[in-house]
């Protein structure tokens, strides 16, 4: 098994790709590159595989889940050590299940470091449009302002925006820690989770620039309200189609001729946002092409996870040294006028593929994605972590062997 697996970590270096690539092209990013820390690489196959889980889609999980069902069926079929028995059977089971639950468990909830996206232009600053608080009612318990900004910090955003459902506490209250200005830590600007036609959008600056923009609950859009906002153009609302939604009901238009939505997400990091935006990936962008929408990236985090699914970068010289709101009214600028052209969508390579053929070998299509995206450092972690567990329990029994020849 370790001479297998050394085998195959170095065989995947020959079909290196880099870890991230453009979300709308699939080709490189030359101003951005993937950093990680010397305790990321450290415990690098547990980085890449906790990583790659945090990544895939839901038809992916479920995918894997059966491959995982299916080796430990083959095992147990084909070469029992010793007879068994039903409750030997059922103990095995057991600790096959508890296996998963806890590499789950550690995916989601594990303190550990982060991949983080380095740029090297400093003009361009990287920006998620779509993250929660525990103030919203689907976001993690006790996952606080200060939390979404050490997260966001350790995945290399310059800017996060908290849009929580029907509150802005979480994001008035990152806002009032925010740094002096802009460049010297991560910024979270305010924003809104709501309802425009039956389609969820993140609304930019609502409830600081744009007050009473929703109805009284601030679970819809109030679009009277938008049409008042939207009479100087240059005033217009920034409001963000969100992943998943029906792109065919996407409100481009309020009902009195107003522009609506103005931007679209390209990746969104839920699981259910990263299989719609991995699937339909070509009609997102044929459709922000056509509309000529803003292509963003929100990583949708809700407290669960250590890896970023993406980031928008956006080029705004000076942007460093803007205050909060100089910096939000400069990016609500940049989208409204530049709209398809504002933004370049960046996300971390995984292996795709929503089709049946995709799914049924997607195990080792999605291990072999992984093992090809490893840097030099984490290859050479990998085979030290595979040797020392393999070693270890030869060790230990010399040891033992020693001391009890000794006694």
């Amino acid at each position: 098994m370790p001479v297998g697996i050394t085998l195959v970590v170095i065989l995947t270096a020959f079909f290196s790709a880099d870890p991230i690539r453009d979300a709308v092209t699939l080709g490189t990013v030359g101003e951005a590159r993937l950093s990680v820390s010397a305790g990321y690489i450290a415990i690098a196959p547990l980085s890449a595989v906790l990583d790659t889980i945090t990544l895939l889609t839901v038809a992916q999980h479920i995918a894997v889940l059966f491959w995982v069902i299916l080796v430990y069926v083959g095992w147990r079929v084909r070469s029992p050590h010793k007879p068994t028995t039903p409750l030997r059977e059922t103990g095995y089971a057991g600790i096959l299940l508890g296996g998963i639950v806890v590499t789950y468990a550690a995916a989601a909830l594990l303190p550990r470091p982060m991949a983080a996206l380095a740029t090297s232009d400093d003009t361009v600053l990287s920006i998620d449009f779509h993250a929660h608080t525990k103030y919203s009612h689907d976001g993690r318990p006790g996952w606080t302002e200060d939390d979404v900004r050490s997260w966001h910090r350790a995945a290399g955003y310059d800017v996060a925006y908290v849009t929580d459902h029907a509150t802005f506490e979480g994001a008035e209250r990152g806002i009032a820690a925010n740094p002096g200005q802009a460049g010297e830590g991560t910024m979270v600007l305010q924003g809104l989770e709501a309802f425009f036609r039956g389609e969820h959008v993140n609304i930019l600056d609502a409830g600081r620039r744009y007050k009473g923009i929703t109805t009284p609950d601030r679970k819809d859009v109030d679009e009277q309200s938008l049409a008042i906002a939207g009479i100087l153009p240059q005033t217009t609302p920034v409001i963000i189609e969100t992943i998943p939604g029906d792109l065919s009901k996407i409100p481009v238009k309020t009902t009195q001729g107003t522009t609506g939505v103005v931007a679209i997400e390209i990746v969104d990091g839920s699981p259910r946002g990263l299989s719609q935006t991995r699937r339909e990936r070509p009609r997102i962008v044929r459709i922000a092409d056509s509309l000529n929408l803003a292509v963003v990236v929100g990583s949708d985090n809700h407290g669960w996870g250590r890896a970023a699914p993406g980031w928008t970068l956006m080029r705004i010289p000076g942007w460093r040294g803007m205050t909060t709101d100089s910096l939000s009214r400069r990016i609500e600028e940049v989208l409204r006028v530049g709209r398809r052209e504002s933004t370049r969508s960046v996300e971390r390579r995984v292996a795709g593929g929503a089709s049946p053929i995709a799914l049924a070998f997607a195990a080792p299509a999605i291990a072999w994605r992984m093992l090809t995206t490893l840097s030099p450092d984490e290859r050479v972690m990998w085979i030290v972590w595979v040797w020392a567990f393999a070693l270890a329990p030869r060790v230990w029994r010399s040891a033992r062997e020693r001391r009890a020849s000794t006694a």
